[in-house]
């Protein structure tokens, strides 16, 4: 997927040794997901509406993760 305006949000420590997690935002070009079944199972886009309404995934990360904090940044803009 092609993607533009990439920034750097934080980082903190992954859980592997001697790993480190960085979270960055970025607008996506176009809406087509292409997934590398070695790297991760399943991919899909949620819209804020849905997040809101409970209506996205089962779960979110925990609130002091990276991937937490970049998807509430989201949804408050």
């Amino acid at each position: 997927m092609e993607v533009t305006d990439v920034r750097y949000v934080s980082s903190q420590p992954w859980p592997f040794p001697q790993s480190l997690m960085l979270g960055f935002t970025a607008r996506a070009v176009g809406t087509d997901l292409q997934v590398d079944h070695d790297e991760i199972e399943e991919a899909r886009w949620f819209s804020r509406e849905e997040l809101r309404s409970g209506n996205g995934p089962a779960a979110l990360p925990p609130p002091v993760s990276i991937a937490r904090h970049l998807i509430d940044a989201w949804l408050a803009e």
